[in-house]
Formats: structure tokens, C-alpha cells, sequence
């Protein structure tokens, strides 16, 4: 009997070790990262990259990263591969990933901020909320929100203001943008990035949407010429990292990861600012260019005409839509988007 009962103990024991031996050693297995595009060289090759070669000595866990093309991602499995643990850490684009679950659109509606520092009123406004659902929903951890910078206009054509896109047909790449250019009377036609030069070339599409930035570099103004500098959302991206990744580390590495990854977030944050306009003022050929090709492209100057009818059409066209198709998936999604984003922007979904 007293051998049986030892026979247990001991086998207990060396169970219990293998348990303990396996969680010590997933927390220090490499972290899998997947980074944003590389075509996103400012972002990725200024920022993300340095961050994740330097975090590997501060966290005291291999860290392993390749940009998103690099090994053939799709950005809107993004939500999906977290939540299945296939990566540890992914950059995701908000707008795509959201098509998993339209909650998370909710950072970035189209027509809600007015501009940069009104969109990070939002995002701080919902970073709890937007954590609480990703957990939940997609076993995953929020470790950032930022954006790649105010998604403006892109035009040919006699334009003077918004309402002259009518009958334009508008490169889009969210379901609230689409709705906010049928708004205006213009037809939506969604296109990746890399497929928009041709488009504007060729005539397939008369405007594109993108950050004065990403335009410039993507040389947008050899086939446009007319600038609009009305911001219709801010392209918010995130970091993600796997929920039971994140809870193999102890608090003392998860306190230091949150702070690293807070100073990479003011980093983008402040990106977003400087780059888009001094982009704005080489699209449009102005003193004070430096960091961007010069072009000689002809602003439209936005008034509160415009920036009023812009509000309008969100009121009455982007948000009952989006707040219907996101309480499909969440009942309680518009009264958290009320109470949070709706509360700093001044909207109310009804």
C-alpha cells in the first residue's frame, strides 16, 4: 500500500514538472511577429523593425519577424491567425480585419473625426472596450492602436468640394467609406493599394483614398491632379499578440512589453502627424516640401461646408448601417460605441 501510494506521489510529481517545464519553455520559445507591408518602408523599416530587433534583449525571448508580404499573409486572416496561435504578435489593418467582426470598424468609421487629434480622442476613448472584445472574442491582447495618418482625396477631374464627386467613382477600402461615397452620390470601387496607380491611369477610377503620405510614395500624383485634404477615417492599425502567449509571460515581462509597445504607439502616432503633412505640401508643390517628391497637384480648400456635409452623411448613412450590421454580431455594440467614441465625437447611433 505505502508503494502504491508512492508510486502516485512520484508520478505526480513528475507530471506536475512536465507541466511547469513545458509553460517555462513556451515562454521562452521565440515570439512569431508578423510586421506590417513592406511596401509601408517608412513604418516598418524607421519603426516596427528596429522595435522588434531591440525588444528580443529587453524581454529576454527570441523574437522572430517578417513583414506580412514577406511570407505571404493575408491582412484580413489577421484576427483568425491570432486567435488560433499560428502567430504570436500581428500588425493588423483594423478596416480589413473587421470583416471577422464589423465591432472593431467601430475605431475608424468614416466621417466620424474631423482630424488626427480627434481621432486619438476616439481611440482612447474605446481602447478598453476594444481590448475587452478582442480577448473574448479572438483570444487575443491589445498591445497598440495607431494610425497611418488622415485617408484624404486623390482626384481628376473639375473639382471644388465634396459634392462634386458625384458620378466619380472613388478607390475605397472599408464598408463605412463605401457607404459614405454613395453618400456623396459617387460609386465605390474597392481596390488593393498596389492595383490603384493603374486604375487612376487608366481611368478605371477618377479618386483614390490614402494618406497624403502612402499617395506620394505610391506616385499617385503622376496620374491625378487634384488634392483634397478632407480627412473621410485615419486607417488605424493595431499590434495583437495571442492571449495565451501573452499570459506564458511573467507580469514583470508583460509590464515591460505594454511599455514598449506604448512608447512604439506615440512613435506612430507622431509619424502619422509630421510625414502627412509634409507630403500634403509636396503633392501640392508648396514651400517647406522636404521628405517627399514634389508635385504640382491643385488643393481644394475644405470649408465647414464640406466638413458639415460630410457629418451629415455619417449621421444619417454610416453609422444606422454600421450599428445594425455590428449588432448582429454584439447586442450590446452600439450602446458601448455610444458611450465611448459617440461621447468624444459628438455622434449618437440611434
Amino acid at each position: 500500500m505505502q508503494q502504491t501510494k508512492l508510486s502516485k506521489w512520484l508520478s505526480g510529481l513528475c507530471l506536475g514538472v512536465g507541466i511547469v517545464s513545458s509553460a517555462a519553455a513556451w515562454s521562452q520559445a521565440p515570439l512569431r511577429v508578423v510586421g506590417n507591408f513592406s511596401g509601408n518602408k517608412a513604418h516598418v523599416e524607421e519603426i516596427e523593425r528596429p522595435f522588434f530587433e531591440t525588444l528580443e534583449g529587453k524581454l529576454g525571448v527570441p523574437v522572430v519577424y517578417n513583414t506580412m508580404d514577406a511570407i505571404g499573409v493575408n491582412a484580413s486572416d489577421a484576427l483568425r491567425m491570432i486567435r488560433s496561435g499560428s502567430f504570436d504578435i500581428m500588425s493588423v489593418q483594423i478596416g480589413m480585419a473587421a470583416r471577422d467582426d464589423p465591432f472593431f470598424e467601430g475605431v475608424d468609421l468614416a466621417g466620424v473625426a474631423s482630424d488626427l487629434d480627434s481621432q486619438k480622442e476616439s481611440v482612447q476613448a474605446i481602447k478598453a472596450k476594444f481590448d475587452e472584445r478582442l480577448q473574448t472574442r479572438f483570444n487575443a491582447k491589445l498591445l497598440s492602436l495607431w494610425p497611418f495618418g488622415e485617408q484624404v482625396l486623390f482626384c481628376n477631374g473639375d473639382i471644388n468640394s465634396v459634392d462634386d464627386l458625384k458620378n466619380k467613382k472613388v478607390r475605397v477600402f472599408t464598408s463605412s467609406m463605401s457607404r459614405l461615397v454613395e453618400g456623396l452620390g459617387a460609386t465605390p470601387v474597392t481596390l488593393q493599394f498596389s492595383e490603384v496607380y493603374l486604375a487612376l491611369q487608366r481611368g478605371v477610377a477618377d479618386c483614390g483614398v490614402t494618406a497624403a503620405s502612402a499617395g506620394n510614395n505610391g506616385k499617385w500624383p503622376e496620374v491625378t491632379d487634384v488634392f483634397i485634404p478632407l480627412p473621410l477615417s485615419f486607417s488605424v492599425q493595431g499590434h495583437f499578440m495571442n492571449l495565451d502567449r501573452w499570459n506564458q509571460l511573467s507580469p514583470e515581462q508583460q509590464e515591460l512589453l505594454q511599455r514598449e509597445f506604448d512608447q512604439m504607439d506615440a512613435q506612430m502616432w507622431a509619424h502619422a502627424e509630421s510625414h502627412n503633412k509634409d507630403a500634403a505640401l509636396c503633392n501640392t508643390g508648396q514651400e517647406g516640401c522636404q521628405h517627399h517628391t514634389a508635385y504640382t497637384m491643385r488643393e481644394v480648400e475644405i470649408d465647414a461646408k464640406n466638413r458639415d456635409r460630410i457629418v451629415e452623411l455619417t449621421q444619417e448613412t454610416v453609422l444606422p448601417a454600421w450599428g445594425e450590421s455590428c449588432e448582429r454580431n454584439y447586442k450590446d455594440c452600439k450602446t458601448v460605441w455610444n458611450d465611448t467614441i459617440g461621447q468624444a465625437a459628438g455622434f449618437h447611433i440611434e
